[in-house]
């Protein structure tokens, strides 16, 4: 068995982040432009040049497909809860 935690995740439910906004706050606009520079992760900081050559692309449409399944696998979806939207019911 793995010893990776499990998190389970609610749909809907923002968990509280673990950003420390006081500290962000507190940097002038020059150290926080440092900062994302110096971080590989962070998106770059884009200017009203970029939104203005910027093409938008919208997503393909997805198709909507059946599915059969037994009985005690629906079952099985239903009892783990979070349902909250028609499109994701099962049945």
């Amino acid at each position: 068995m793995s010893a990776k935690r499990t998190v389970r995740r609610i749909p809907g439910h923002r968990g509280r982040g673990k950003t420390d906004w006081a500290r962000v706050d507190a940097m002038s606009d020059r150290e926080i432009e440092s900062a994302v520079k110096a971080d590989a992760d962070a998106a770059p900081i884009v200017d009203k040049e970029w939104f203005r050559t910027a093409n938008v692309v919208l997503p393909e449409r997805k198709t909507p497909i059946s599915l059969r399944m037994d009985r005690d696998v629906v079952e099985w979806f239903k009892a783990q809860g979070g349902v909250t939207s028609p499109e994701s019911t099962l049945c």
